[in-house]
């Protein structure tokens, strides 16, 4: 199994499995790194194989050179302080993580072992880094640009349907990102005459009260913040929920099209995470994190649901599918 996901991360990632030499090989003590998620082992673990692969281009090898604690909220955030805690006592070289409150949970956890963001919405506006160039403390990472991207999903899904109109905006208030996700995506709706209506949820058990008020706005169409609650183990439920509200839905991460939404476009995490590795290669060697930048995403994904589409009684425009990374049929 694991040679099989390796294989697909590669590809996904578009490199060819090649030897690699690196400059400086690393040096024969076991490194303990470990890794708070706020999702499941089921959801996450091409994001880790994909974190596997970057430090195996670097020369490191499981076993040899490091090896991996892992720690899953399983989409509760009320136990991520507990298990950075746990990560933190253990104790581990490096600790690697993503999502507002898993990052929040770790800082609160340590202010002396390195932290290394694979995604974060918006470090600065979450108050995690002062600056990008000089993230200070024991902090660094990799940045998703989310504010930005939120007004460019409301874009290409008013491209992918134009007679929309009226758009419900899916958000948990609780994150710290989230209002600057509204600014941006409230300056794309002024330009491109749509009105938004917001649509809060801060828990699982509010999503069918959040998907009831959806209906009753009415919305022509639907668009979902990013947030680790819908990356989380409610995935499935967004998308029967998604799906039974019959409207064409943006998301952000390629999963959520795989799992029945409309369209998704943002940062491919895979290499993200990858690049993750980048930064652990860094800190083991010497480097403190705070002199590090924090690095913004390299690699966008455009991902479109042609059977959606089809059930929806929609056709994407020819140029949306020359734009796409991927279709799925």
């Amino acid at each position: 199994m694991r040679c099989r996901t390796a294989g697909m991360i590669i590809r996904a990632l578009g490199f060819l499995w090649v030897p690699l030499v690196a400059a400086a090989q690393p040096s024969n003590t076991v490194h303990r790194i470990g890794f708070l998620w706020n999702s499941s082992p089921s959801l996450t673990h091409h994001f880790l194989e994909a974190f596997r692969y970057g430090l195996n281009e670097r020369g490191y090898v499981e076993g040899t050179h490091f090896t991996i604690e892992s720690r899953y909220a399983e989409g509760d955030p009320a136990r991520l302080p507990g298990l950075a805690a746990e990560l933190v006592g253990l104790p581990v070289a490096v600790i690697v993580t993503s999502g507002s409150q898993a990052i929040q949970a770790v800082k609160q956890a340590t202010s002396t072992i390195p932290i290394v963001i694979a995604a974060s919405s918006d470090p600065i506006e979450t108050g995690f880094v002062t600056s990008l160039a000089r993230p200070g403390e024991n902090l660094t990472g990799l940045s998703l640009s989310a504010p930005e991207l939120s007004g460019k999903r409301l874009e290409l899904l008013k491209e992918a349907v134009p007679a929309i109109a009226h758009v419900a905006v899916l958000a948990n208030p609780g994150n710290p990102s989230t209002a600057a996700q509204l600014r941006e995506t409230q300056r794309a709706a002024q330009a491109l005459a749509v009105q938004l209506h917001l649509v809060e949820v801060q828990g699982p058990q509010e999503l069918d009260h959040a998907f009831a008020a959806i209906r009753s706005v009415p919305a022509d169409a639907l668009l979902v913040l990013s947030d680790p609650l819908f990356m989380s183990s409610q995935r499935a439920r967004l998308a029967e929920l998604t799906a039974t509200s019959r409207l064409p839905a943006m998301y952000v991460f390629r999963e959520d099209v795989e799992a029945g939404a409309l369209m998704a476009y943002g940062p491919s995490f895979l290499d993200l995470f990858r690049r993750a590795a980048t930064y652990v290669d860094k800190i083991l060697k010497g480097a403190k994190p705070g002199d590090l930048p924090v690095e913004q995403p390299m690699k966008y994904e455009l991902i479109l649901n042609l059977k959606t589409a089809k059930a929806l009684g929609l056709t994407f425009p020819p140029a949306l599918l020359i734009l796409a990374d991927e279709v799925i049929r």
